[in-house]
C-alpha cells in the first residue's frame, strides 16, 4: 500500500476463480496462509498489466467524494490499516 493505493499481482497461479466483470473484480487468494474472497469495485481499478511484457491499459482515476456508484458512501478509515507483502 502507498498513497493510499494498494497494488494487487494477480497470476492465474495465484488466485482461484478470477472473474473480471463490468462491476466488480472478485477472485479468492491466500494472504499469510489464510484463505479470502477478494471483490474489488471496477471504479477503483487503475491499470491492467501484463507482467509477461508491460502492456495493459489504465483507467482514469475516479473521484472519491461520496458513494460508489450502486453503493453507499465508504466508511471513514480507522487507523493504520493491516497488510503484508507476500512474495
Amino acid at each position: 500500500a502507498r498513497d493510499g493505493k494498494v497494488v494487487l499481482n494477480i497470476s492465474a497461479s495465484a488466485v482461484r476463480g478470477l472473474r473480471l466483470g463490468n462491476e466488480w473484480v472478485e477472485f479468492s487468494a491466500r494472504f499469510g496462509g489464510a484463505p479470502y474472497d477478494v471483490a474489488a469495485p471496477v471504479h477503483t481499478v487503475l491499470a491492467i498489466v501484463a507482467r509477461e511484457n508491460g502492456v495493459g491499459m489504465s483507467f482514469p482515476e475516479q473521484p472519491c467524494d461520496g458513494p460508489a456508484p450502486g453503493g453507499s458512501p465508504s466508511p471513514e478509515p480507522r487507523g493504520r490499516p493491516n497488510l503484508k507483502v507476500v512474495k
